[in-house]
């Protein structure tokens, strides 16, 4: 994200942002990454594809609601006229997903890891990928929309695009991070809404955590599935109290979800970004060498090239821990 997306989104309840063209998921190093980049070419023929395909349906049928969603990419459209929100029946048979089996990683079959999410993926995802790839036993893959996330899928259809870039890459690790733009209200594929009101506003958020939670639960559950381990990555809280108080309903939710079911690893960004009191901060200890470093963008919200690096270096310690966990000679 490299703006306020939470805020823009919401009071554009109309036409969705226009979005930015996203980094394409890439790997680095020869030898070791062969599989990672035949996975790669599959999952591009597979993108254009479905991109021709909807092209030619939008023009026979003249399918007005699938030509108005937008999606964060002008090469890889994820968006379908016949996807929903819901992330157990959006499927077709040529995004099957194998599961694979576990297996140890080693520098000739390196672990497979996805990083998906909105821009704060492209925030802590490249040092990430560069201290992991360094290992020599993990090939990491980078995808990421920013302004996206689950609330809008008539914006960017999160569920839908899954199904395409998971099975290509069939990763062991997925690393997810979505919420920043999630405390608004809540529409379908197709631009209706669920929920209007935006969360914590003092206010009843039942109708608001029974969506959101669903929707969260149903994408853990797809990305944790076929012997993969989930790593969420939580968001950290906001300078202004207002916009506090909608992601800490959307955070507490995310939390739960994660809390009942054992194959996802929940990292707490709002707690590793907080102060002392548990409040706001602007600068932390850094974890890595003990000394205080403002870790925010002006914005208040997002973290600054700092605040990335700790984020990437807290994942990679989870990481770690589950590549030995299979196995991995570290």
């Amino acid at each position: 994200m490299q703006s306020r997306n939470l805020t823009v989104m919401s009071q554009s309840p109309g036409e969705p942002p226009t979005p930015q063209v996203p980094a394409r998921p890439r790997r680095r190093g020869p030898g070791r990454h062969v599989y990672a980049v035949r996975r790669l070419l599959a999952m591009c023929v597979v993108f254009a594809l479905v991109a021709a395909v909807l092209a030619i349906v939008n023009l026979v049928v003249g399918d007005d609601d699938a030509r108005d969603r937008v999606v964060a990419s002008s090469s890889t459209s994820s968006s379908s006229s016949t996807s929903t929100t819901d992330a157990t029946t959006t499927t077709t048979d040529a995004t099957t997903t194998t599961v694979k089996p576990v297996t140890v990683p080693t520098r000739d079959d390196p672990a497979e890891m996805l990083v998906l999410g909105d821009s704060d993926a492209g925030n802590f995802g490249p040092p990430l990928e560069s201290a992991l790839e360094a290992t020599g036993v993990v090939a990491v893959a980078i995808d990421y929309h920013v302004s996206s996330g689950l609330a809008r899928p008539d914006f960017f259809d999160w569920p839908a695009y899954m199904r395409l870039v998971v099975p290509a890459i069939n990763p062991d690790i997925v690393v997810a991070t979505f919420g920043g733009n999630d405390a608004q209200g809540l529409r379908t594929v197709d631009g209706v809404w669920v929920v209007t009101r935006n969360p914590g506003q003092g206010k009843d958020d039942t109708a608001w955590k029974a969506e959101y939670g669903r929707r969260v639960g149903e994408v853990m559950d797809y990305l944790s599935a076929g012997n993969r381990t989930l790593i969420w990555v939580g968001i950290p809280n906001d300078d202004e109290e207002i916009n506090t108080d909608r992601m800490r309903v959307q955070d507490e939710v995310v939390r739960a979800e994660a809390a009942a079911r054992p194959r996802v690893v929940y990292i707490d960004t709002w707690a590793m970004f907080s102060g002392v009191d548990g409040g706001w901060a602007e600068s932390i200890v850094d974890p890595r060498d003990g000394e205080g470093k403002d870790v925010r963008r002006g914005d208040g919200f997002h973290l600054n090239e700092v605040g990335g690096e700790i984020l990437a270096w807290k994942i990679e310690q989870v990481v770690l821990d589950e590549l030995r966990a299979r196995g991995a000679d570290l």
